[in-house]
């Protein structure tokens, strides 16, 4: 089978081993979903159509900024906000807006979840509560847990940067891709790390949620991981064999990550 569209991230299910389905747009609007579970163990080809399309505006660019943004809508858009990279800087509770009122009350004057998830090692993260477990199978956690729940995006921010001083903020992707990721007694790590935090945070504690333990339908887990990119690979093609976070594993080491290709027209093969 054949289909061709626009990339976005793939959209993911939490069971017993995470499911995923690839969206292919055209240009804007969703044209077709393919589940992907069923297609590992199989012959897949991705082949890039040398076209870009900014998935705000919907123009053609020759590359992208963000999560495949032409570079206007980069530096305007309310989706490449500074306050969605440094949640911290968010004013929309005091009624301030860094760049557009309604989507940051609709974003970001929301209940947010602070967590420590465990992707390459343990480290700590923000999102919207409406985002968990979506936020965590983005990043290719194994596990993880909320520490805090807040009332909006700023205070969530806050107590990040304050764990920042103990704790990874980022995941060293090629690690999480080749797995072996020991496993953490989560509940542990929250009263510990909710110990180095200050009485200003206290209302907002966590201390009741279980840990969230994730698996992927990987094959076998690669030694050695290898990124391609389209623009370098326009044709890529293997078997199938895994998927984690919002990667694709090729030929058990190969990988090319989906999200980092949003807007890139293709056409996939099976």
């Amino acid at each position: 089978m054949k289909f061709s569209g626009n990339l976005r991230k793939m959209n993911s299910r939490l069971e017993e081993v995470v499911q995923y389905e690839l969206p292919l747009y055209d240009i804007l609007e969703p044209a077709d979903y393919i589940p992907m579970n069923g297609l590992i163990g199989k012959e897949v080809s991705i082949h890039f159509e040398d076209a870009i399309h900014c998935v705000v505006t919907g123009e053609k660019i020759k590359k992208t900024f963000g999560e495949g943004m032409s570079y206007e809508a980069y530096m305007n858009s309310p989706l490449a906000v500074e306050s969605i990279i440094n949640p911290e800087l968010s004013r929309i509770h005091e009624g301030i807006a860094l760049r557009d009122m309604e989507w940051e009350k609709a974003h970001h004057l929301q209940p947010h979840a602070v967590y420590l998830s465990n992707t390459s090692g343990l480290k700590v993260g923000v999102t919207r509560e409406t985002q968990i477990p979506i936020r965590w199978i983005d990043q290719g956690a194994v596990q993880a847990i909320v520490i805090a729940n807040t009332p909006y995006r700023q205070a969530a921010g806050l107590i990040e940067v304050s764990l920042k001083g103990f704790l990874a903020d980022k995941t060293n992707w090629q690690q999480m891709l080749k797995g072996n990721i020991p496993l953490l007694d989560l509940e542990r790590e929250r009263m510990k790390y909710q110990a180095f935090l200050g009485p200003e945070f206290e209302q907002w504690f966590n201390g009741s949620d279980k840990t969230i333990s994730i698996q992927y339908p990987v094959l076998q887990y690669p030694e050695v991981v290898k990124s391609m990119k389209l623009d370098k690979m326009p044709n890529i093609q293997g078997v199938l064999t895994g998927i984690k976070g919002q990667y694709l594993y090729f030929d058990y080491k190969n990988v090319i990550n989906i999200r980092s290709h949003s807007g890139y027209r293709v056409s996939v093969e099976y």
